[in-house]
């Protein structure tokens, strides 16, 4: 399967299993999970045909793996923008989180912090590289140290998917500060 064709199907799968599953006739469970079979038939009807072997090598080489296959079953790992319940427990932080994004972006985190926006929950890398690369989507990179370990000490919640992507429902602009190395 070529680059091309991989990005391609991992793009169908995240708008579908993250924030559209009705447009092509899914309904996924209350966890996000659907089963493959399903995914592949209402794929197919709405003119979008992957065979099961690309699907595996999407979930299998996906740098971020952010798809999950358990049994017969998928679901994406997380930023979901509809209703799901991940079934993710809470987690103990390390003491420095990171998020990456654009500069353009920082007069409004500085006066709200973080805020999820159209997603359930504000993503946090465990590295700086990782931080740098999701930045980096958007324009040039700013990255941002959260002090994680003062919010969880503060009360705040934190989960980790599957794929190691730090998830709270917000951060307030008092646990922000520019990267630096700890």
């Amino acid at each position: 399967m070529d680059e091309r064709r991989t990005v391609k199907v991992s793009k169908y799968l995240s708008k579908h299993l993250r924030h559209q599953p009705e447009r092509i006739g899914l309904t996924l469970d209350e966890g996000g999970w659907v089963e493959i079979d399903t995914l592949v038939a209402a794929a197919a009807a709405h003119g979008f045909h992957f065979t099961r072997e690309e699907l595996d090598h999407v979930v299998a080489t996906n740098d971020k793996r952010r798809f999950a296959i358990e049994g017969t079953r998928i679901r994406a790992s997380q930023g979901h923008s509809i209703t799901v319940d991940l079934g993710l427990p809470p987690a103990t932080p390390p003491p420095y989180l990171y998020h990456g994004t654009v500069a353009g972006a920082l007069d409004a985190i500085r006066a709200e912090g973080l805020r999820p926006m159209n997603r359930h929950d504000v993503h946090l890398s465990a590295d700086l590289e990782t931080a740098t690369r999701v930045g980096a989507r958007r324009g040039r990179p700013v990255v941002l140290t959260i002090d994680a370990g003062a919010m969880h000490r503060d009360g705040h919640v934190f989960q980790v998917s599957a794929n190691g992507v730090w998830l709270t429902r917000a951060v307030p602009p008092q646990y922000v500060r520019f990267a630096e190395r700890h």
